[in-house]
């Protein structure tokens, strides 16, 4: 995710970003232009058409569905958006779990017990990262010392991160409550979170997995293109040649506001638009440092 001033207007405007999608709609810009010229000469230079012509009623249709596709892009523009604001609440629920659970461990564990405090100031972190990298799609990378923690040998690289960590911290808690280090009361208040950890897992899972229905946003994509491909016809006799730079701004406006769509409903990619949770990871691995003491 790039970060930058929203209220800077001069950058915003004139600046050419790597996800600006006026590059990605360029050449479909072009060519939009070139046969909007086309229809233009078509019909005023070679079929001699006039404003009397029934042609030029095409543009009520027009009209009207200029009101759908509208409500079609406010729908989809908000799904998306939707997608994007639900994973990044996830992330920061989870980075206030990865507090909470650290801060508790804190004031259970006794500052002398140095071995299970190391443990958890490795463990808690590596959930989060584990997730990250789950939801890039990449395997996991387990990055903890197999020699001071003989358990985190059993992690398998290319099963399910986010699990395998989770399950190992439960396996450690209830260890701990076998051997009297952590009450019965206490086993349930750091089971809850946990459980709570899970729970954001499977969020970002549903949102990773069950994108906009194909059916949608093949429509959406098919109406935007009849649509301006037909906008030529009816409007050539009130705006003449001027239809080669009108129509391709209008796919422009439309076509962006779906690129947009797409790129927004991924949270989890690499792109500039993307949530930043490799940073998030970062930072909730910097707080549990700092809350459990060594």
């Amino acid at each position: 995710m790039i970060v930058y001033n929203p209220k800077d207007w001069l950058s915003a405007t004139f600046k050419l970003h790597k996800s600006d999608t006026f590059k990605k709609l360029l050449p479909f810009l072009i060519l939009i232009a070139i046969y909007s010229w086309g229809i233009a000469y078509l019909e005023l230079e070679y079929l001699k058409l006039n404003e009397k012509s029934w042609v030029k009623n095409i543009t009520i249709v027009h009209n009207l569905l200029g009101f759908v596709i509208s409500l079609l892009l406010v729908f989809r523009t908000n799904s998306a958006y939707d997608r994007w604001w639900e994973a990044r609440k996830q992330w920061g629920t989870l980075t206030n779990i990865s507090r909470a659970f650290s801060y508790k461990l804190n004031a259970i564990l006794s500052e002398e017990d140095k071995v299970n405090r190391s443990f958890f100031r490795k463990a808690i972190p590596l959930f989060a990262e584990t997730l990250y990298d789950f939801l890039r799609s990449d395997y996991t990378k387990f990055m903890l010392d197999e020699n001071e923690h003989p358990e985190l040998k059993s992690l398998d690289s290319k099963k399910h991160g986010p699990n395998q960590v989770s399950n190992m911290i439960f396996q450690k808690i209830n260890e701990l409550y076998n051997t009297g280090i952590v009450s019965g009361d206490q086993l349930i208040i750091l089971n809850e979170e946990i459980v709570s950890m899970t729970k954001v897992c499977g969020a970002c899972e549903r949102i990773k997995n069950t994108p906009i229905p194909l059916s949608y946003s093949a429509f959406i994509k098919k109406f935007i293109i009849f649509y301006t491909m037909t906008l030529p016809i009816g409007y050539v006799f009130s705006i003449g040649y001027f239809v080669a730079v009108a129509v391709p701004f209008i796919l422009y406006v439309l076509a962006s506001l779906e690129l947009i769509g797409e790129s927004i409903e991924e949270p989890f990619g690499v792109d500039q638009d993307d949530l930043p949770i490799d940073k998030i990871a970062t930072n909730i691995k910097k707080h549990c440092h700092e809350i459990i003491s060594a």
